[in-house]
């Protein structure tokens, strides 16, 4: 009796003890982090967003998913099980009846040719920089700095170049072209442009990154849309896993494609938490951030009864609009942040309306929220977005006033008919298929 009294005695002097160390790591913590928050560095210069500019391509470029399934069926010859497969990747894709297709892809067979290539180039980046000048009033002559990014074209002389030329930018203008960098690159862009404008490089200049102009001018602030606040960018491409999760090959028979390999789900999970990691350091109330640092001391000592705490990022943000990689990606942002219907209704009605336009999804998403009136003055906005490398980039903006429905936004003549119902939207997909195979 006595052994069993001396080991009870043991075990609760070691639990108290537990829970006292437990409790002086929180108290530690949390000196720490009111600490951080006291002496946290501002940035030199603040970085406005003036306005940003959505191409949207004429109607005469639509493509449905029926007319996919059509040229499949007609022009390609495809097999039965090819073409089953290709309407389970259609049905779960969470693209609608409008999205659009390049004049090059729309022959057979298609006109893949380096002309037509850029001439498709020019068409949209032209449309997008004359709007989004026209939008603002910004001159040439008043562009220090020029970024351009697009993942697999690359050309001499370069886009940004093709930029400078037809707008006839000063010769002191700096140009950057960013390829192969997958669809995380437009936020890449914006950190580059911001950290660039923040070191004061050009001061007083503006930065045309594709259709978005940037400016480091105090004087530009009333006339701004946003302020950028906060831009984290995580990459594991020092991974091998990360590296060759997701990359561009050719098939056996020498045609050129994108390769994704099972490491994938894995990989991007890793590198989303680390950037959430960071993020909410930056961005998460106190309370917030005490939850998850109690949780995870509590996780620590016993876990195998406490599950993972995951912080409520909308307690800090009020717009969140993700890159729209496909209907599967944004259900796994919704599931994992625990988001509402109408914090991924940007995000989805994107998708369905224009299909993966991969960087530039997040500004089509950020079009919708202002097509719809919902950006209110102080409002802070969210973007991220994730692609190969492996890498995660946000980008936090804050409202620096009330944003009206505009004329030339992508959404500005059809708003009213979204949010659609995806799920009577989808349907059943009109091919005579046996019932066994219906997906």
């Amino acid at each position: 009796m006595a052994s069993n009294d001396l080991q009870k005695f043991i075990a609760s002097h070691l639990s108290l003890f537990t829970n006292f160390i437990a409790l002086v790591l929180l108290c530690l913590t949390l000196t720490i982090l009111l600490l951080s928050k006291l002496f946290e560095s501002k940035p030199s210069r603040k970085v406005f967003l003036l306005d940003f500019a959505c191409y949207k391509p004429p109607a005469s470029q639509m493509w449905s998913k029926e007319l996919t399934m059509e040229i499949a069926r007609h022009q390609f010859a495809l097999s039965k099980e090819a073409l089953l497969f290709m309407e389970k990747l259609l049905e779960k894709s969470g693209l609608g009846p409008s999205t659009y297709l390049p004049e090059a892809f729309r022959t057979y067979p298609p006109n893949e040719c380096m002309e037509e290539v850029r001439k498709e180039s020019e068409t949209v980046i032209f449309g997008a920089v004359d709007d989004v000048l026209a939008k603002t009033g910004v001159k040439g002559k008043d562009i220090g700095i020029v970024i351009v990014n697009c993942c697999l074209f690359n050309t001499a002389p370069s886009l940004s170049a093709m930029i400078v030329n037809r707008y006839k930018l000063g010769d002191k203008v700096v140009s950057y072209n960013l390829s192969g960098m997958g669809c995380s690159a437009g936020l890449a862009a914006i950190g580059l442009a911001k950290q660039l404008l923040q070191l004061g490089m050009l001061s007083g200049d503006d930065c045309n990154v594709w259709a978005i102009l940037l400016s480091n001018r105090p004087s530009d602030r009333h006339a701004a849309k946003y302020q950028l606040i906060h831009a984290v960018h995580t990459n594991t491409a020092a991974s091998d896993s990360s590296y060759n999760c997701i990359s561009s090959v050719e098939d056996s028979e020498g045609h050129p494609g994108v390769s994704i390999n099972k490491s994938l789900m894995p990989v991007a999970i890793k590198t989303i938490e680390a950037n959430l990691t960071t993020l909410g350091h930056l961005v998460l109330p106190i309370s917030e951030k005490i939850l998850f640092i109690a949780n995870y001391i509590a996780r620590h000592f016993h876990s195998e009864n406490i599950k993972p705490y995951v912080p409520d990022f909308m307690k800090a943000i009020d717009h969140i609009i993700t890159h729209v990689g496909g209907q599967p990606v944004l259900d796994g942002v919704e599931r994992n942040l625990k988001l509402s219907k109408i914090d991924m209704e940007a995000s989805r009605m994107t998708l369905y309306r224009f299909g993966n336009t991969s960087s530039s999804s997040v500004w089509y998403g950020l079009a919708y929220i202002e097509a719809k009136g919902r950006v209110k003055r102080g409002d802070r906005v969210w973007q991220i977005a994730f692609g190969s490398g492996f890498k995660c980039n946000s980008l936090i903006m804050k409202a620096m006033r009330d944003v009206d429905l505009e004329e030339n936004n992508p959404w500005s003549d059809e708003i009213d008919g979204f949010p659609v119902d995806l799920k009577s939207a989808d349907g059943a997909f009109p091919y005579d298929l046996e019932p066994s195979k219906q997906i």
